[in-house]
């Protein structure tokens, strides 16, 4: 798998041209070797959603330029950027984005529709995900009927029905317990075994300090401001 994520003099500036323009990410230079896990830590405000809006080609930075396995993507036409984000990155968003009225399995099966994936493999792959995530059972529930924890598995399926080398999410544990925040950790622990990128944001200490995190970015007022990287030995 690839997901090599460098970023070089990175900005993103909101209400650009008016009095209130400020800078959600401030001069970013970072380096993301594929595989592993990396959390983006630091208080609500500190650029963290931004950052990975930025990195997953769902925003573009106002300065600086975004690389992925070497190619600059931060500059592409927005088809390409469309394909490159179906076909590289998984999403995982705070809320989940669910789409409420359709059934589990529906959801999970969306993303891939436009790579024209046959239905046959598509399916099967979807009943597979929702099955390793102890959903087989709720295959056909409408979304609003799933708990929490429910939810964000079926996110978590839908994030990988496209076999993403680069997984995103973005305070994946703000709306669980701590039991259901341990078992997501279950969930990256087996998905960093896989060899895929994840890129986690969070400032719950339970998600920062976990064993299966291999680094630690702290972010404060959009600029990185700490970079902890972990031996195998002290995980």
């Amino acid at each position: 798998m690839t997901g090599h994520v460098e970023l070089r003099g990175v900005r993103k500036a909101f209400n650009e041209g008016r009095p209130n323009r400020f800078w959600a990410v401030n001069g970013i230079d970072l380096a993301l070797p594929a595989g592993g896990v990396t959390v983006l830590s630091g208080p609500s405000g500190s650029g963290k959603t931004t950052l990975l809006t930025l990195i997953g080609c769902l925003g573009r930075p106002t300065e600086g330029r975004v690389h992925l396995d070497g190619t600059e993507i931060s500059g592409l036409p927005e088809p390409f950027r469309a394909a490159l984000r179906r076909q590289t990155f998984g999403f995982v968003f705070q809320r989940f984005n669910l789409v409420q009225g359709l059934s589990v399995f529906d959801n999970v099966m969306l993303p891939a529709y436009p790579i024209g994936t046959p239905y046959r493999s598509l399916r099967d792959r979807a009943l597979d995900l929702l099955q390793g995530f102890g959903l087989g059972h709720r295959v056909d529930a409408r979304i609003e009927s799933l708990s929490g924890g429910e939810a964000q598995r079926t996110a978590l399926a839908r994030a990988l029905i496209n076999d993403p080398p680069v997984l995103i999410a973005d305070e994946p544990t703000a709306n669980l317990d701590s039991e259901l925040s341990l078992a997501f950790l279950e969930i990256v622990s087996g998905l960093r075994r896989e060899g895929r990128t994840l890129l986690l944001s969070s400032h719950d200490p339970l998600v920062r300090d976990a064993a299966v995190v291999d680094r630690v970015v702290e972010l404060r007022d959009g600029r990185l401001v700490g970079d902890q990287r972990r031996s195998e030995d002290s995980r």
